[in-house]
């Protein structure tokens, strides 16, 4: 199996025990060394994102650089515009502006902000975005969101992309209606045929054929002979997530209802331990790429074989090193 077998690959950055520097410095491998596709920078609590790809963007050359994702909610659509646009200049036309709802426990515990009508906040987000980095003067009065008199003094050429992140059946519809490409995450196989669907739905209802577009996945991956250790990381990072009320009802849509509902009540209850116990371990296997080297590989492909055009690579590792060392297990120009 070669590294074309499994379409484009890239990496996530920022990546854990990696400093900003470091990033920056694994963005200028990937691009140079390893020939990665793009990198694809998460946002939560650690690095900016928009801070890290400026670095990022004078750093590399040809590698594409993407946020998944940026939430719509904390950073108004004019601020949007004006890190897409910088960007896109900062690295020659080479960045795509990945916008989200994120989360409750983001959006309203960290930041403050109620995280409500999410499919109206990314709409009018993207209207107004879309206004200003064409060049125009912004002119929108929506029900949650309003942009009035906006210009860029920087237009960027050629346009930024924006892709949006979806989970379930009406978010993946509204991304297909407005966005230019798809970036998903944590699911089985099994789900990506009505991910797809509902994606190319919302498309078709606005006139326009998804099916050549991007289509962006990250991947948690652990290169391992000690899959069951694997596991327990993927618990530890992830339990918080599933029991979120976003990520529980996407689960649930996955097809993992017993354990979303178990992973959700014990964490209500303060009981992490039992919460973490709930993700079994037939459940992480189907969501995460555990494995040795060759078994990744084939986890990979078949997401690849049912329609994932990017796999974006997420370590599950517990040192800098073992980071580097699934960057460069999955590195095209290493022959993959």
């Amino acid at each position: 199996m070669t590294a074309r077998d499994l379409g484009k690959l890239a990496i996530t950055l920022p990546a854990p025990f990696i400093s900003s520097r470091g990033c920056v410095e694994l963005a200028r491998r990937a691009d140079q060394d390893w020939g990665y596709d793009a990198i694809w920078l998460a946002e939560t609590n650690g690095a900016d994102s928009f801070s890290l790809a400026g670095a990022i963007a004078v750093a590399t050359s040809r590698i594409t650089i993407g946020t998944a994702i940026v939430p719509v909610y904390n950073r108004s659509p004019a601020v949007l515009a004006m890190s897409a646009a910088t960007l896109g200049d900062l690295s020659k036309g080479r960045f795509i502006l990945g916008l989200g709802s994120s989360s409750h426990a983001i959006i309203e515990n960290w930041n403050g902000i109620r995280f409500e009508k999410p499919l109206g906040h990314v709409r009018e987000s993207v209207e107004i975005i879309r206004q200003a980095l064409r060049g125009a003067k912004t002119h929108f009065q929506g029900s949650l969101l309003r942009s009035e008199g906006f210009r860029l003094g920087l237009v960027p050429k050629p346009p930024v992309p924006i892709y949006l992140a979806a989970l379930r059946e009406k978010m993946l519809e509204l991304a297909g209606e407005l966005g230019e490409g798809l970036i998903v995450n944590l699911f089985p196989v099994t789900a990506l045929p009505k991910i797809l669907d509902a994606y190319r739905r919302g498309a078709s209802k606005a006139g326009r054929d998804a099916n050549q577009d991007e289509v962006v996945c990250r991947f948690q991956v652990a290169v391992t002979d000690d899959v069951p250790a694997a596991r327990q990381l993927v618990r530890m990072a992830f339990t918080g997530y599933v029991a979120q009320p976003v990520y529980n009802a996407y689960f649930r849509w996955c097809g993992f209802e017993a354990e979303a509902i178990a992973v959700a009540d014990a964490f209500g209850r303060g009981d992490r331990a039992a919460s973490a116990a709930a993700m079994t371990d037939a459940m992480i296997d189907r969501i995460a790429i555990l494995g040795n080297a060759d078994e990744c590989r084939e986890k990979l492909a078949e997401f690849t074989a049912g329609g994932v055009t990017t796999s974006v690579i997420s370590p599950i590792a517990t040192s800098r090193e073992a980071v580097e060392a699934v960057f460069e297990t999955f590195a095209p120009r290493r022959g993959c």
